[in-house]
């Protein structure tokens, strides 16, 4: 899903808007967006892009150029469901926020959000996101195939973002009350083969019978 939706609902004008995003077991998020326009000359910097104070640190930005189009790619490695969605916030000096959230309840993952183009007109208008996922897709709005859902925008056009998955919750009760019964398990079984040991090697010789 990165291209998530930094957003432009944008710069009046064609623009490239790539995200790929990787949820992981673990609830962080590994990504990239792109965040181009056609380039106006070769020291055409595209649009600039200024992150929130708090994610300077966790997101790498490097200059992109390719097929015509100049701008910044936007990477990070662990983000949180939430800083994920403060990123979408990031914009153009003429775009706007894209609503965009992701959110746990119990099991299930949720992915709401929307990327509107109606201002948006032209031949070289290229938004598209990707977001795979640790589990199964229950239900979504975009294509799914082998775990992960990718969603083609159009121009004119308001795209719906919308996915479904369940994948287990690293911080559940039942997951850290299994961890710790197992932990428990294992341990009263190293301490009885200890002590079964420890009588062996010290059972006490019986004199000789005469």
């Amino acid at each position: 899903m990165m291209a998530l939706l930094v957003v432009l609902t944008l710069l009046g004008g064609c623009a490239r808007v790539r995200t790929a995003l990787a949820l992981q077991p673990d609830d962080t998020v590994v990504g990239e967006i792109v965040v181009a326009t056609p380039e106006k000359g070769p020291n055409d910097p595209g649009p600039v892009i200024t992150l929130p104070s708090d994610l300077s640190d966790e997101v790498e930005v490097s200059e992109y150029r390719q097929d015509g189009y100049a701008g910044s790619v936007l990477r990070f490695s662990t983000l949180t469901f939430t800083e994920v969605s403060t990123l979408a916030t990031v914009a153009g000096p003429a775009g706007g926020p894209a609503p965009f959230t992701l959110r746990r309840v119990g099991n299930r993952v949720l992915v709401d959000g929307s990327v509107d183009l109606t201002r948006i007109l032209g031949d070289r208008a290229d938004f598209q996101l990707k977001i795979s996922f640790p589990g199964e897709v229950l239900e979504t709005t975009g294509d799914a195939e082998s775990g992960t859902v990718s969603w083609t925008f159009k121009p004119g056009e308001v795209g719906d973002v919308t996915t479904i998955a369940a994948f287990d919750d690293p911080h559940s009760p039942s997951v850290l009350g299994w961890s710790l019964l197992l932990a428990a398990i294992v341990a009263a079984a190293v301490g009885a083969v200890a002590e079964l040991a420890r009588r062996t090697r010290n059972r006490p010789i019986s004199p000789a019978s005469r």
